[in-house]
C-alpha cells in the first residue's frame, strides 16, 4: 500500500510540476512578446452577451425608473445603463477616450 501511494504521490508531483512549468512559459512568452495578458472577456461574445443583457435589462429598468420616478426615472435608468456600457467599452479599448495629437489640434 505505501509503494501504491508513493507512486500516486510522485504523478502528482510530476503533474503539477509540468503544468506550472507551462503557465511559467506562457507568461515568459507574452512578456516577450509585450502582449496584453489573454483574458477570455475580449471575445467577440463576451462584447455580444453584454449588449444583448444590456438591451434585456434596459426594458424592466426602463418600466420601474419610469413608473417609480416618471420622466427622472427614466432618465436615470439610461444614464446608468449607457454608464456601464461605455465603462465596459473603456476597459476594452484603453485608448478610446485618448487625447488627440497636437497636430491634429494645430490644424483645426
Amino acid at each position: 500500500a505505501d509503494s501504491f501511494l508513493e507512486k500516486i504521490d510522485q504523478r502528482i508531483d510530476g503533474a503539477v510540476e509540468r503544468r506550472l512549468r507551462r503557465v511559467l512559459a506562457e507568461q515568459q512568452m507574452q512578456q516577450a512578446r509585450g502582449a496584453r495578458s489573454s483574458r477570455a472577456s475580449d471575445s467577440w461574445g463576451e462584447r455580444f452577451g453584454f449588449g444583448i443583457v444590456s438591451l434585456v435589462l434596459a426594458v424592466p429598468l426602463s418600466a420601474i425608473g419610469g413608473g417609480v420616478a416618471h420622466l427622472p426615472g427614466l432618465v436615470a435608468a439610461w444614464a446608468g445603463i449607457v454608464g456601464i456600457n461605455v465603462a465596459q467599452a473603456v476597459r476594452l479599448n484603453p485608448g478610446m477616450f485618448g487625447r488627440r495629437d497636437r497636430d491634429d489640434r494645430d490644424t483645426l
